[in-house]
């Protein structure tokens, strides 16, 4: 039986099969990733590019594009590498700065999602008092916030769990480290305080998620009561990819983390972390951009402009 102080390395879930199957995953995997860092690097330089994107719904957009290559980049190049290497080691620090990274970036990128969600009802229900309500300093506060509480978030799971005793081997049944996983190999009531833990930020998760809700009850509300289709197509088109985001990111996260352990399996469990954590980060830019003619406009003009550069 091994403990912490005399584990080294975890050995993670290998992508079973052939090494053709092997370098299959290695190839969807880069090419998911190089999607993700693509489009949400347009994402990223068009806003920056284009002073008329320099608003708080696109101020916030640019800081989920953020979480999501922090997100995907945590997890999935260190797969690809085991895939491509044929290995499954991770070591014992690494694995820690992955749990924490990881958290970090996913518990920064739903207090984003909530921030967007009260920009969005700021935005139709109250268009008079947007610029009061959301200047520009008003936005780095809740972009700051949303940093900050997702950094000490990340800490404190990282640091209960990577101190608990683990004598369960050094298994870890995910492509990437994960703190239910790790959870696992303890071998001490004392994981108890980070279940405790981990209850907590569910709770709080939960919180933001009433408040996503009950924005967009009031947005729907308040669209409904525009007398002009037209006002309600615009009205529609501009909150509908934030929905969808919210829903896919939640609805998979939840469902992972949530789920009875009579249901669990390592094949649910690898479907699941991958609809959560290496989808969205790939899907959102798509989302966004199919449904904002601003930021679609915008791209094609920095694309032009640099085509004429040349």
């Amino acid at each position: 039986m091994a403990n912490s102080s005399s584990i080294t390395h975890f050995l993670l879930l290998p992508f079973p099969g052939t090494r053709q199957l092997q370098l299959l995953h290695f190839c969807l995997f880069l090419a998911i990733y190089l999607a993700a860092l693509l489009g949400n690097g347009l994402i990223i330089t068009t806003i920056a590019w284009d002073h008329h994107l320099h608003t708080p719904m696109y101020f916030f957009l640019l800081n989920l594009a953020l979480t999501d290559i922090g997100c995907i980049s945590t997890t999935v190049p260190k797969s690809m590498s085991n895939s491509l290497r044929d290995t499954r080691d991770i070591s014992y620090a690494g694995c820690a700065v992955q749990v924490f990274f990881f958290l970090f970036f996913i518990s920064a990128e739903f207090y984003l999602l909530t921030s967007m969600s009260y920009d969005r009802y700021i935005a139709i229900c109250r268009p008079l008092h947007y610029e009061t309500l959301l200047g520009s300093r008003v936005c780095l506060h809740l972009a700051a916030a949303a940093w900050a509480c997702g950094a000490l978030n990340a800490l404190l799971h990282t640091a209960n769990t990577f101190s608990l005793p683990l004598c369960q081997g050094n298994v870890v049944d995910q492509f990437f480290c994960e703190i239910p996983q790790i959870l696992k190999l303890s071998c001490s009531t004392s994981y108890l305080t980070e279940v405790w833990l981990l209850m907590v930020s569910i709770s709080l998760d939960f919180v933001c998620f009433v408040l996503i809700v009950v924005s967009y009850v009031q947005i729907f509300r308040a669209v409904l009561r525009i007398p002009s289709q037209q006002g309600r197509h615009k009205a529609f088109v501009t909150c509908l990819p934030h929905l969808a985001v919210v829903f896919l990111f939640i609805s998979t996260a939840f469902f992972a983390y949530l789920k009875p352990s009579s249901i669990s399996s390592s094949s649910l469990d690898l479907l699941l972390a991958v609809l959560y954590s290496v989808m969205p980060p790939a899907v959102n830019p798509l989302i966004y951009s199919l449904r904002n003619q601003d930021l679609k406009a915008a791209l094609s003009k920095l694309i032009i402009g640099q085509f004429q550069k040349q």
